[in-house]
């Protein structure tokens, strides 16, 4: 009697033990998730490092790719160097997963991935159909290139790769009173749900001004305001998306990412550099920092990330691209004229942030 009863306590107390360590275990791996989710991969923070030649790249040529628009084409519209093409990031804790489209392809395998933002998502667009192409050139494809949805879908494999292009993610929407910006509005959202992945992006267009501007008023609440801080503006904006996430993203199917600032180098004085842009650079910038410190955006970014309960991967690409200052289309740009010191070159700097978003889906 006395021998199973110490069985029986023995044999409790391991079960209560496996219980409490599979509670603190299912901790850890939340905690982990969502650190993961927000931060780093596996302990290697991809998005601090340097830049360094690497002559396996580019992954594709600009000839070879039907997806890209004729604004990011450098080399078809004369770029005479090419060194640009020839730089790999190196992450200083650990090594990037190279890019494998077939892979990817079959991860990806009969699910919907949507691009939303503005043409910086349309670099990153472009680039990655250009690299998935790449890695399976006679597959069938349908390409589909309007406003404000276009598409490429990889046919045998059933992946669809979208891009819904609205440069502030809130609505613009015309009134008696001339072109508003709903800073509280996103009804263009409906169109985001059921997807497998999203990737946001905005900022380019919160700075512009005079006729570049789209809209005319600002809304916020009961106000219509003909300006107001950017900083402000974008902020609001930001928070509506967040608060949008919040409310509609079903993490159990949907995994979110955010494309960070991208930079522009239209002033030379940003990298020690006064009186010159981008045109005519060749190299990247050495070192792991900017000398023009980080954007007031990318703080609004990070703020409002900070206080989602939707897991949001960060695709901290800020750093890494003010390097590039040589990465630009600048005046080798088919659809621009002037230069170009905002979007980036194809094959180029977005197939980077592409293989960052691959190593933050594999690793």
């Amino acid at each position: 009697m006395g021998f199973g009863w110490k069985v029986w306590f023995c044999f409790c107390f391991l079960l209560l033990l496996g219980l409490l360590q599979g509670a603190r275990a299912e901790h850890q791996y939340y905690n982990v998730s969502r650190y993961r989710g927000k931060k780093q991969v596996s302990g290697c923070s991809l998005f601090q490092g340097k830049w360094v030649f690497d002559a396996s790249y580019p992954f594709y040529e600009s000839s070879s790719c039907p997806f890209i628009d004729p604004e990011f084409d450098c080399i078809k519209y004369g770029r005479p160097d090419k060194q640009f093409l020839k730089y790999s990031w190196q992450p200083d804790s650990c090594n990037v997963p190279r890019f494998d489209g077939v892979d990817l392809l079959g991860r990806w395998r009969g699910k919907k991935i949507m691009f939303v933002g503005d043409s910086l998502s349309l670099n990153m667009w472009n680039s990655l159909a250009c690299m998935i192409h790449a890695s399976v050139p006679n597959a069938k494809t349908s390409f589909v290139r309007k406003d404000p949805l276009s598409f490429v879908a990889f046919e045998d494999y059933g992946v669809t790769i979208y891009l819904y292009r609205t440069p502030y993610l809130v609505d613009i929407v015309k009134e008696n009173v001339g072109r508003v910006l709903m800073l509280d509005s996103i009804k263009g959202g409906n169109t985001w749900k059921g997807m497998d992945v999203l990737i946001f992006n905005t900022w380019h267009w919160w700075t512009h001004t005079g006729k570049s501007q789209p809209w005319d008023y600002i809304q916020y609440g009961e106000s219509l305001l003909k300006d107001m801080d950017r900083l402000e503006a974008f902020n609001r904006g930001l928070t509506t998306w967040a608060n949008w996430a919040d409310g509609n993203v079903d993490t159990s199917k949907t995994r979110v990412f955010f494309q960070g600032i991208s930079p522009t180098h239209y002033e030379g004085k940003d990298w020690s550099e006064p009186k010159k842009s981008c045109y005519g650079q060749s190299e990247p910038l050495s070192g792991p920092a900017y000398p023009a410190g980080s954007p007031p955006a990318a703080a609004v970014v990070n703020k409002v990330l900070g206080t989602m309960k939707t897991p949001v991967y960060l695709l901290d690409i800020t750093t890494l691209s003010q390097l590039r200052k040589d990465a630009h289309p600048s005046a080798y740009s088919g659809d621009h004229s002037g230069t170009d010191c905002s979007h980036w070159c194809l094959p180029g700097l977005p197939d980077t942030w592409n293989q960052l978003l691959y190593a933050a889906l594999v690793m």
